[in-house]
């Protein structure tokens, strides 16, 4: 459901723009973010919100960045650590579902660019 993008998005951005204010930017260039394959965030939906959110903001003219992170795990069982293969949700090497998942649930702002 794409409302959820368009929440997300103006997270973000609430999150930049006190930011920005706090230190006085004048300018937001860029916006880096991440987001983990677990969240089932689409980054094309995310980047179209924020070029509209962003309207008459300090963002207005801000480039998003999206760093994708693919779900990774590591088996309890065998000790594997790797990404699951899509649409599968067992460990590829033993085929237990005895894991944790290391990284996917990712979702933040790495860093800003500003002048």
């Amino acid at each position: 459901d794409n409302m959820h993008e368009l929440s997300v998005t103006e997270g973000i951005l609430k999150i930049c723009l006190e930011e920005g204010k706090k230190h006085n930017v004048e300018k937001i260039k860029k916006i880096n973010i991440v987001v983990g394959g677990l969240t089932g965030l689409m980054p094309s939906c995310i980047s179209y919100y924020f070029n509209i959110a962003t309207k008459g903001t300090l963002a207005e003219e801000a480039e998003i960045s999206i760093t994708y992170e693919k779900v990774k795990i590591k088996c309890k069982s065998c000790g594997f650590e790797g990404q699951l293969l899509s649409n599968q949700y067992v460990c590829p090497n033993c085929g237990k579902d005895d894991y944790e998942i290391v990284k996917g649930r990712e979702f933040y702002i790495d860093t800003m660019e500003v002048e």
